[in-house]
């Protein structure tokens, strides 16, 4: 199903330079095609000898910059800004530099940490960092600078936007970085080892206490007496632990906004599920993360584009007067509504695993769509 897409169109607005824009997609399309991130795999998805596409990979590399092109994917009218860590194993990397041990000290790998907004339910990717226990070692560096390189870089485009973290983000050190920094932040409490404690204006503890089906919300707490912040907590029936939430927004928009960030780790298993990225095989960390990026850029594009056969495919009509709620509307229109299909499936999913015929004029068809909406993702109309 994705052998119709030309790369080329959506590639010339993320590289200015003709050549390196023809040969990011032409490596776009072999990743499609190999669903894999191994040079090896998307050599032999080339034209001509593997031994040339390889090498062609190589000079792509050397001359191009995917990371800093993924920054044009950011949307300038998304609500809030997604950081999220995803582990990348690599156990038989045994001599690469850059693979250390993950969370539980023996699997090898490393960690890539991915900056989005959010889309339809998943996420479009507009940055990208890695690091792994080796690394930090060798930089005599630490998580929690990493943490702080990747956010420095998105400062400038956050504007009034919240940064959303899950739990491995709940600590001290970067709350207080993100004061300083002036960022609005919502993030998941990390519970379990060693609970964060609160405290109340006059520096008695605060006992966070919920049952089962409840909402609770404490304003003004200080967070280990050094940050002031909002807390939400919400138990929801069936599940065996609470969900806090705090932020230095307004506490029931934060738990909202979090609820949207969870449906987008989806995005996460796409990636590794449908594209292979696990299968990533670099031994050099700087090609390794450009590797990484291009694979988001290609990812991006095949969200588009699936998207837009999800609409085709599994959007039911609307009939005349028929009264739908916002919500059950496919987004962008007005007389389609969602197919249970429409909610069961990624675009990217139904794009590269679905097998079902198109005309010549449908894939015309779905590939300008799906470039007008690239388009106006990289060149954002600017207020004036």
């Amino acid at each position: 199903m994705d052998k119709f897409i030309n790369n080329q169109g959506f590639m010339a607005e993320l590289f200015d330079e003709p050549a390196i824009a023809e040969r990011a997609s032409e490596i776009g399309a072999a990743i499609l095609e190999a669903r894999s991130l191994r040079l090896t795999d998307i050599a032999a998805e080339m034209e001509e000898e593997s031994d040339a596409g390889y090498k062609r990979i190589q000079r792509f590399l050397k001359a191009a910059d995917p990371r800093l092109a993924l920054w044009r994917l950011f949307q300038e009218d998304a609500e809030f800004v997604i950081g999220d860590p995803t582990e990348i194993e690599r156990p038989q990397a045994w001599r690469t530099a850059y693979v250390g041990k993950l969370k539980d000290g023996k699997t090898r790998g490393f960690w890539a940490l991915i900056l989005a907004t959010p889309y339809r339910g998943r996420a479009i990717p507009c940055g990208v960092i890695t690091y792994s226990s080796k690394t930090i070692a060798q930089n005599a560096d630490s998580r929690n600078l990493n943490h702080f390189r990747a956010f420095a870089s998105l400062k400038d485009l956050l504007g009034e936007r919240p940064l959303v973290l899950d739990r491995e983000f709940s600590y001290l050190e970067l709350m207080l970085n993100l004061f300083e920094e002036q960022i609005s932040w919502v993030i998941r409490l990390n519970l379990r080892a060693h609970p964060p404690k609160f405290y109340d204006q006059d520096g008695k503890e605060v006992a966070m206490t919920i049952s089962p089906g409840e909402t609770v919300t404490l304003n003004n707490v200080w967070y280990m007496g050094k940050v002031r912040v909002n807390l939400i907590g919400v138990w929801k029936k069936g599940l065996d632990e609470p969900l806090w939430v705090m932020t230095n927004l307004e506490a029931k928009r934060a738990l909202r906004i979090y609820f949207a960030r969870m449906k987008i780790e989806e995005t996460y298993r796409d990636l590794k599920s449908l594209l292979g990225m696990t299968k990533l095989m670099n031994k050099q960390q700087v090609y390794m993360e450009k590797m990484i990026g291009l694979l988001l850029l290609v990812f991006t594009i095949g969200l588009l584009v699936g998207e837009e056969l999800r609409d085709l495919l599994y959007g039911e009509p609307l009939a005349e007067d028929e009264q739908v709620a916002d919500k059950e509307r496919i987004p962008g229109s007005p007389t389609l509504k969602k197919g249970k299909k429409w909610k069961r499936y990624s675009g990217l999913f139904v794009l590269l695993k679905q097998k079902r015929p198109l005309s010549d004029a449908q894939k015309t068809a779905l590939l300008e769509a799906a470039l007008i909406s690239f388009l106006h993702l990289v060149h954002p109309h600017v207020r004036t």
